[in-house]
This record gives C-alpha cells, structure tokens and sequence, in this order.
C-alpha cells in the first residue's frame, strides 16, 4: 500500500525528504548555537576570573612596593647597606683587668708602641730593601735572631744575577726537567753563598737583613711587627716622622700585660699571644672556629685562656668608603675586669715560704730524689682556693739548687698519697658495716702468704677508730679491708678477697674527689692513675693510700669534703665580675655529697682532732688554732735514669688540716713526693711538710685572725 501511495505523488516524497533534511539542518543549527553560546559564557567567566586575578596581583604589588619603598624603607635601605658595604675591625682591644679577692690589682694593660710593615701591592724585592736599610738606620735591634738560611737568602736578594751564575747549566736543566723544584735550586744557591760572601756585610747590612726577614716572615699582607717591645721615644718619633719614606712602614700604639706582683702566682694568671704572633698555631683552629681573625691577640695559657671570652676586648668596627677612608662603625671598648679568689698577699707569703723551705729540705740528709712540694690554702665552704704553689728544683752548674716555679703540676701530677686517706677508708668500713664506732682492735702484723709482713710506722697496741687515725694505723686499716673484700685472714695463709671491694672502695673515695676530676677552672685538669692489679695485698696496700695516685688538689677537695662535712664543692679561681658582687657566687657549685651517716662523719672529725692534739701531726699547727687533719707518708718510686722506667723506691709525706674544727674555715693540703729514700744512708726524714703547715697557717691567722 505504501509502495502505491509513493508511486502515486513521487514528489511529495521527494518533498518530504527535503524538509527531513531541512529540519536536521535547522536542529543541528540550533544545537551548535546553543553549544556556543555555552562556550561564550564560559569564556567570559574564565577572563573576569583572570582579570580579577591580576588585578588583585597589581594590587598586592602595589601594596608590597608601598610598603617597601615608604613604610620599610630606612629598615630595607640599611640592610642594602649592610649587604653592600665593607667592614673591617681595627687591632685586638686591651683585655680586662684581674683583681684579686680583696681587690688589689694583680694583670692590668700598659700602652706600647710598635713599629710594624704591611706589606703594600706591588712593591718590589729591591724596594724592600732598601726601606729595611732605611729603617735600620733608624733604630736599634738585636739581630741574634737572625740565623744562616735568612743572612744568606739576604745577600741572594742583593745580588739574584751572582746568585743565578753559581746554578749549573745541568742544574738548570734538571729544573725544566722537574728533576728538581724551585726549593731545590733555593736551597743550592743558599748552599753557595761563601763566608767570603758575607764578610763583606757591616752590622747596618745584619740589621737590614734582620728587619728585611720580618718584613717577609708569615703571610703576605699580614701587618708584621719589626720592633714591638722596648721601643723608644726618640725611635718611635724618627719612623713616625719618615713614614713617606718608608713605603709599607708604619707606627701604632698596643698594649702589654703588665703585673704589679711580678712573678708571685704568675703561672696560673696565664699568657696572652703577642701582636707579633697573633694567634699561635696550635691554637689556630680551636679560635677561628669561634671567629677570631689569625692577627687576634688572645689567651694561651691558663687563667687568661680560661677565660678568654670574658677578658677579650672588643675592637673597633670601621666601614670602608668608596674613597678608600674608614668610618667608625662601632667603637671598640676594654674587656671585662675579673675578681680572682686568690688574696695575693697570702699568696706571696706562701710562694716565699715554700721556696725557703724546699731550699732547705733539700740541704738534709737523704733527700737526693726530693726535687719540690706542693700547696693549696682553700676555703671549705665554697671551694675558693685562697691561694696554691708548686714549687721544683733546679740544679746549677756550679752544683747548687734554685727553685722554678712549677704551681701547674697542682692539677698536672701526681702523687701516692699515702695515710691522709684513712678519713675515707674509715667512712668504706663503716658504711659496708665491717666497722663499728669505738670498735677496740689490736695492732699486729699481717702476714700473707708468699709476702713479706705489713706492719703499721710502730707497733701501736690496742686501738679504736679515733685513736686508729690518730696515730695512723696501717693495720687497724688492714682488718676492715680484709672484711670489705669477705676475706679470711690467717697468718701466712693464702688471703682470697672479692674484687669488687675495690670497686667499693674507689666510689667511696671518688665521692671525696680522689680519682676524679675536681672540675677546677683550669685547663688540662688530670685525674690521676689506678691500679689495675686487684691481688689481695694490694687492696689492703689501697686502704692506707697505696696504689692509686692522685693530684694535690684532688687531696685538696677531699680534706675539704672532710671539713664541709660530706659536701664536696668544685675548687675555683674566677670569683666573678669586678664591682659586680653579684656574680661572685656563680662558680661556687656542689658536685655531691658523701653518702654516709652524720655520726660517722662525726668519727672522723674526732679523729683528726686527736691526730694533732696528740697523734702524729702533733706540733703542726698552733692548737689555739682548733685544727684538725691528717699526716701521711706513702712508699714511692722514681725514675732516676730517664729511661721512663721507675728504677729507686723513694718515700713521700703528705699532710691535710683544717681549722677551726668546730666551724672550718680553711684548709691546707701539703705534698712532698720523694722527699726521701728508705735506702738511704740514713733514715732522716725531712719534716718540711711540718715546718709549712705551722709557718703558713700562722700566716693565714694573721692575715684572717
């Protein structure tokens, strides 16, 4: 039917096709009309976006450049400033004063002129020469510095063409060859320079030579002082008058230390590099880390090192201008003053003493290995050292003795001490429970196995504690050890004891400050040296201070532990800030207390009071004085060949006090290692640990009556 429809009217079916084509047409137009405007609006969308953007872009830079060129400008212009300017500091300040404890002036600074040389861009060989011959005429010099190589590398700069004749052609030739290096044809020419050469040389040309040397000596452009000590005024106004004339050559004014007390605890105070030197080579690393320039001055030794941060001074800050001139940035001022704990007259009385009485041990019988004592005056509060001395002898040529100065081996040697200890090993028995307050023993002998007998100085009879350490018995010693250590004593028989007694033993005595550091406030501290044998014998060799060593002023600490009652303070010299009392405490510091009973404590302080109102330390110290303390005598060794070998067994005495016992105040600590041989001649024994303890302790009262 349909086929008959169409076959009918064709053109109405060609028709109707058409407008099917047209209405797809007009739909697909509509459709992409419609995805277009979709487009636009999405378009427009994404630029009020854009411009929105921008615009808040411009607008935040507006603000930022508002803010920088207006509100921050002088902050932003002083930084552009400190990115683009040269700064440079001038010469190392004056450093800060010290003071002793009662104010008196012990380092200060006094002004010194100085000539030095800078080297300037450059100046010839030929041009410094002849400036060093200038200024030779200009001042005096010793030239005993001056040696071969730098005289002969002289007269090469004088004559290079003489010097270049006498290197071979071979020679040479090897140079071009890397057969030889420069050095090597250095050394040739120096080699060739003639006595003959040099003969011809006045002392104005050694003078030249010398100044010539320095003016070359270190880095280049390095300021180089030719004459920096002993410069005169007359010599300081002729280079300061000729200094057009001296290209490179120029004159200034430094500082020295100086000490009002001489050479009275000099040691300690330390030693500050020169303006010639600046910074020394082993120091080189540890100080520019910490931003120094190599041509600062600054403390190598001691108290000035310890405490450097505080008395460097601060140097003047200069910018360099676009001419060449210099602008003060910030001006330079002193270093800080420091009060030190030392009273520096008891200090000069200690020193004079003990050189008197080391002079005089040595002068007795059987004191051929003696060579020095040693002593701490401190306070047992606090832990200030009042004052301290080492004091070594030195034998002439002509075969008599001097004494030097040897107060760094306080915290730098050691020694056995010896009895002293027996407050310490006292305080192991009873805290362990092996020894009981007023406990009676009797004092005889002990034989081990295989070992020849330990005895106490005497046969001292019946004992108890106090009288124990009154009289210094070894064996009253020997049985607590023997007990510590869960021993069985029979004579002549085998003693087997628990190693770990000495563990005990060494903490018990730590807690006092023997075996390890004190922290004093110096450089280097040691702590001495232990045993590494834990035999029977030795324990109880232990318990009466054989065995272990320790330094004079670990013994310092512990007589003051004993005194302050189980505290044990740090030892100190910088007492603070000068006029800033407030900083005077700052180094006093509590580094433990002894673990025990107040009633042993009490024992013990008993003890040493009998010790010198009748034991052994009988006469050391006047008993109007209310002292306390302990006497000790240890056997030693020496190394009489120095071969690094102990070879001679040798005696050594020591001695500990405080006073007044029932409020201490000071203390003395005394060691004299070596100060006899038990082989010996005789069996003097020198009693010069005596004679100090009485002549300084009526010193101190003096002074602190």
């Amino acid at each position: 039917m349909k086929n008959f429809f169409q076959k009918l009217n064709p053109n109405k079916r060609k028709d109707s096709l058409k407008i099917s084509k047209w209405q797809r047409k007009q739909s697909y137009n509509f459709t992409n009309y419609k995805e277009n405007k979709d487009v636009k609006v999405e378009i427009e969308k994404r630029y009020n976006i854009l411009t929105f953007i921008i615009i808040l872009a411009l607008l935040i830079l507006v603000i930022s450049l508002f803010v920088v060129q207006v509100v921050g400008k002088e902050k932003y212009t002083s930084e552009l400033e400190n990115l683009t300017k040269t700064v440079i500091y001038g010469e190392s300040a004056p450093r800060g004063r010290i003071y002793d404890r009662n104010g008196k002036l012990i380092v200060d600074n006094v002004p010194s002129k100085v000539i030095y040389y800078k080297k300037p861009s450059g100046i010839t060989t030929k041009e410094e020469i002849k400036i060093a011959y200038k200024l030779a005429n200009l001042i005096n010099l010793d030239t005993f510095r001056l040696n071969d190589y730098d005289y002969k590398n002289f007269w090469i700069k004088n004559h290079p063409e003489e010097a270049k004749k006498r290197i071979t052609d071979e020679e040479w030739q090897k140079l071009e060859e890397r057969k030889l290096t420069a050095d090597d044809i250095q050394n040739l020419k120096i080699d060739r320079v003639t006595e003959e050469d040099l003969n011809i040389y006045t002392d104005l040309d050694k003078k030249a030579a010398y100044i010539y040397t320095l003016m070359n000596t270190g880095y280049s452009y390095d300021e180089k002082v030719i004459k920096g000590e002993d410069v005169t005024d007359e010599e300081y106004a002729l280079v300061s008058e000729n200094l057009s004339e001296l290209k490179g050559i120029n004159t200034k004014l430094d500082w020295q230390r100086t000490y009002p007390y001489g050479d009275i605890f000099r040691s300690i105070l330390g030693n500050v590099s020169s303006s010639k030197s600046g910074i020394p080579e082993e120091y080189k690393e540890y100080y520019l880390k910490k931003g120094y320039s190599l041509d600062d001055r600054v403390g190598t030794s001691n108290l000035e090192f310890q405490y450097e941060d505080i008395l460097k001074g601060q140097k003047n800050k200069y910018q360099v201008m676009s001419d060449g001139s210099y602008k003060l940035l910030e001006e330079g001022k002193r270093g800080n003053d420091i009060v030190l704990t030392i009273d520096i007259e008891l200090q000069k009385a200690l020193e004079e003493i003990l050189t008197e009485e080391v002079l005089n041990a040595k002068k007795e019988a059987n004191t051929e290995y003696y060579d020095g004592s040693f002593v701490i005056i401190s306070n047992p509060k606090t832990g200030e050292i009042l004052a301290m001395a080492g004091k070594k002898l030195k034998q002439n040529e002509d075969g008599t003795f001097s004494v030097i100065d040897f107060t760094s081996g306080i915290t730098q040697s050691t020694a056995v001490m010896g009895s002293v200890v027996k407050g310490a090993s006292h305080i192991v028995g009873y805290n362990t429970g092996v020894l009981k307050i007023g406990e009676v023993r009797y004092d005889n002998c002990i034989k081990i196995a295989a070992t020849p007998e330990k005895c106490s100085w005497k046969y001292l009879g019946r004992l108890n504690d106090i009288t124990a350490l009154a009289q210094s018995s070894n064996t009253y010693q020997y049985y607590t050890a023997i007990k510590v250590g869960k021993g069985k004593y029979e004579y002549n028989k085998p003693l087997v004891i628990d190693n770990a007694a000495f563990t005990t033993y060494r903490n018990t005595f730590a807690e006092f400050g023997l075996g390890v550091k004190t922290e004093i406030d110096l450089p280097n501290e040691i702590t001495g040296l232990k045993g590494n044998d834990s035999t029977s014998g030795l324990l109880l060799d232990f318990s009466i201070g054989q065995n272990d060593t320790y330094t004079p002023v670990q013994l310092s600490q512990y007589i003051n532990t004993i005194a302050n009652n189980g505290t044990r303070m740090r030892p100190y010299l910088y007492k603070g800030l000068y006029q800033d009392e407030t900083s005077y405490d700052q180094n006093k510091k509590e580094l433990n207390k002894v673990n025990t009973k107040q009633e042993y404590m009490d024992r013990v302080h008993q003890g040493f009071e009998a010790v010198l109102k009748y034991g052994t330390g009988a006469g050391y110290i006047n008993m109007k004085y209310k002292p306390a303390g302990k006497t000790g005598t240890s056997q030693s060794f020496v190394d009489t060949d120095g071969d690094h070998k102990i070879d001679k067994e040798t005696i050594s005495t020591t001695f500990v006090a405080y006073a007044p016992y029932d409020d201490p105040k000071v203390t003395f600590a005394i060691v004299s290692p070596n100060i006899s041989r038990p082989d010996g001649k005789t069996s003097h024994q020198s009693a010069i640990n005596k004679r100090l303890a009485s002549r300084l302790s009526e010193k101190y009262f003096e002074i602190y009556p």
